[in-house]
C-alpha cells in the first residue's frame, strides 16, 4: 500500500510536471497499472474500518482481534501457506500459555466462520435489462448427415436478449469465414445489423487479451466490423455467464431444432430452412414478459442499423503453388485440391469461403470450384473436367502425362480398348458427359460400355443417354362400362397355308 506522500508525488509528476505514465513508472518504480489507478482516483476520504464481528465464542473475546489479523494477512499468502485452525490454536497456546484456556473446538469453530467471511466474495446477482438492438453471438457443437455422411459440425447462434428472438446457421467448422458468412446471412435475412454485438474471446477474432481489458483483434474481423458499423463488446475471459441469453439459446436451438440429427443434401438449402424455422419459433410467448418473441422483437428491429450497400465478401484469398499434376494443398498438406494440368508447377490465386475452395485465373475467373474440406485427416477433391479436356486435345500423349495413372481403373481399361483414331473423340465425349452430368455418372457409362464392348464415341454417348433418360411408365387405361369389349381374335392359319400352296400359279 502506497503512502500518501508517494501518491502525492505520483500525481505531482503527472499533473504539474506533465510526465506520462511510462515516465512516472520508470522514475518511481511503481507498476504502470498502480500509477494509472492513483491518477484516476478522485476520492481520498478515509476508508471505513471493518465492521466488528459479533458472533459467539465469548471466551475467545480477548484473542479475536489477533486471530482476525492473522487470517487477514493470509490473503497475501498462497492457499497452502495459510493458517489452519490447528495452527491458530497452537500459536495462541504458545503465546498465551497462562491465560489461554479455550478448547481446540472453540478455536476451530471461530476460524471456520471468519474464513468464510474473509475469503468468500459476497456478490449478488442482479437482473439484467437489455437494450433493444443489441445481440449476442456464440457457436455450439452439433452433428448432421450431409448426403448420408455423418459430420461433426458447428452452428452459429445470434440472440436478441431484449426480445429473446434468435437465429442460427449450421457449418462444418468454426473459422472466421463461417462466422462472417453466418452473421452476414442473418443480417440480410432480418434486413439490418444489430447496433452492438457481444462475443467471447475466440481466436478467430481476438489475437490477445490485454491487461487493461482491451483486445487485439484480427484484421479480418476489424474489416467485417467496420463494414457493418456495429460496436463489438467482449466478455471477460472464462466468463460466459456474462452473455447468458446466447448461452441459453445455444442449448435451446440444439434441443428443439437439431434433434433428431438432421439429414440433408445441401447445407446451404438447410440453412435457409433454419431461418424460416426460427421465424416460426418466434411466435411463442416470452417466458417472463406478456408478449410473444416476435412482438417484442419489433423494438429490436427499430434499433437495427441499415445494411451496407455492398455485400461483404466473407472469404479469404491466398496464393498457393501447385505440384506437377496441377494440384495444391491446404490445412498443413492434409487437404488436396485439383486445378488443371495447364497450371502445373505454378502459382494460383485461391478463394476460400465457408463452403467452397475456388481456384482463380489471372483475370479472377473461376477455374474450378471444390467443396471445402474440414477435419484433421487426409482428403482429396479431384475435378476431372479440366484434365479430360486437356487430354482430348493431345490423346497421343495420354500415357506420358502422369494423368493416366490417376484415372480410375475402368476408365483406363476403356481407353486401352479404343484405337488411336477414336481415342481423342472418346476423351471429348467423356469430358462432355462429365460437364453435363458429373464425372461419377460418366464413369458409370464407361463401365457399361466395357460390358458391351462399345469402344467408339457415338456408342458411348448413346449408352449414356439410355442410362440417364427417365422412362415414363404409364398406367393401363381403364375403359368405361359402355365401351364394348372386342372378341379375342383367333387367326385361321389353315387359310394362310392354302394361299401359300398356290404360290407361283398363274391367276389369269
Amino acid at each position: 500500500m502506497l503512502t500518501m506522500t508517494q501518491v502525492h508525488n505520483i500525481r505531482k509528476l503527472y499533473f504539474e510536471e506533465g510526465k506520462n505514465i511510462n515516465q512516472i513508472s520508470k522514475e518511481t518504480g511503481f507498476d504502470r497499472k498502480t500509477v494509472r489507478n492513483f491518477l484516476k482516483k478522485d476520492n481520498f476520504n478515509n476508508s471505513l474500518p471493518p465492521a466488528a464481528y459479533v458472533a459467539g465464542y465469548p471466551k475467545l473475546g480477548p484473542f479475536k482481534p489477533e486471530i482476525d489479523n492473522w487470517l487477514s494477512d493470509d490473503k497475501k499468502a498462497k492457499p497452502k501457506q495459510r493458517h489452519t485452525a490447528k495452527r491458530v490454536f497452537d500459536r495462541l497456546r504458545n503465546k498465551y500459555s497462562d491465560s489461554f484456556d479455550c478448547s481446540y473446538r472453540t478455536v476451530a469453530g471461530y476460524v471456520a466462520g471468519r474464513k468464510k467471511e474473509i475469503f468468500t466474495k459476497k456478490t449478488g446477482v442482479l437482473p439484467l435489462e437489455h437494450i433493444p438492438g443489441e445481440a449476442q453471438v456464440d457457436f455450439g457443437d452439433c452433428q448432421f448427415y450431409e448426403r448420408q455422411r455423418l459430420c461433426d459440425g458447428k452452428y452459429l447462434n445470434l440472440s436478441f436478449p431484449s426480445s429473446n428472438k434468435g437465429y442460427f446457421q449450421v457449418f462444418k467448422g468454426e473459422n472466421a469465414e463461417c462466422l462472417f458468412e453466418g452473421l452476414k446471412t442473418i443480417f440480410e435475412h432480418i434486413g439490418g445489423v444489430p447496433n452492438k454485438l457481444w462475443f467471447d474471446n475466440a481466436s478467430t477474432i481476438v489475437t490477445k487479451v490485454l491487461k487493461d481489458g482491451q483486445r487485439n483483434l484480427t484484421n479480418d474481423f476489424l474489416r467485417f466490423k467496420e463494414h457493418y458499423r456495429f460496436e463489438a463488446n467482449f466478455c471477460n475471459v472464462s466468463s460466459g455467464y456474462e452473455k447468458g441469453s446466447i448461452e441459453s439459446k445455444v442449448g435451446y436451438h440444439r434441443r428443439n431444432m437439431l434433434v433428431p440429427i438432421p439429414r440433408f443434401n445441401s447445407i446451404i438449402d438447410f440453412n435457409k430452412e433454419l431461418l424460416l424455422l426460427c421465424e416460426k419459433d418466434a411466435k411463442r410467448e416470452h417466458y417472463r414478459k406478456e408478449a410473444s418473441h416476435e412482438e417484442l422483437y419489433q423494438s429490436d428491429k427499430l434499433a437495427l442499423l441499415k445494411l451496407p450497400q455492398e455485400a461483404f465478401d466473407a472469404c479469404k484469398y491466398t496464393t498457393l503453388r501447385t505440384n506437377g499434376y496441377g494440384r495444391f494443398y491446404l490445412n498443413n498438406g492434409l487437404h488436396e485440391y485439383s486445378v488443371s494440368p495447364k497450371y502445373k508447377n505454378s502459382r494460383v490465386l485461391v478463394k476460400i469461403t465457408a463452403f467452397e475452395v475456388i481456384a482463380l485465373d489471372d483475370s479472377y475467373r473461376e477455374i474450378v470450384v471444390h467443396e471445402r474440406f474440414y477435419g484433421d485427416f487426409k482428403q482429396q477433391s479431384m475435378k476431372w473436367l479440366p484434365y479430360l479436356t486437356q487430354l482430348s486435345r493431345c490423346p497421343g500423349a495420354l500415357k506420358y502425362t502422369g494423368i493416366y495413372q490417376m484415372l480410375p481403373e475402368p476408365m483406363q481399361q476403356y481407353l486401352e480398348k479404343c484405337n488411336k483414331s477414336q481415342k481423342g473423340k472418346v476423351l471429348q465425349a467423356i469430358a462432355s458427359l462429365t460437364e453435363n452430368n458429373g464425372f461419377e455418372e460418366a464413369l458409370v457409362t464407361v463401365g457399361s460400355a466395357l460390358d458391351y464392348s462399345a469402344a467408339d464415341a457415338d456408342s458411348l454417348v448413346s449408352l449414356h443417354n439410355r442410362l440417364n433418360t427417365k422412362v415414363v411408365h404409364l398406367e393401363p387405361i381403364k375403359l368405361a362400362g359402355n365401351v364394348p369389349h372386342l372378341k379375342k381374335y383367333i387367326p385361321n392359319l389353315h387359310a394362310y397355308d392354302r394361299s401359300l400352296l398356290k404360290a407361283g400359279e398363274d391367276q389369269c
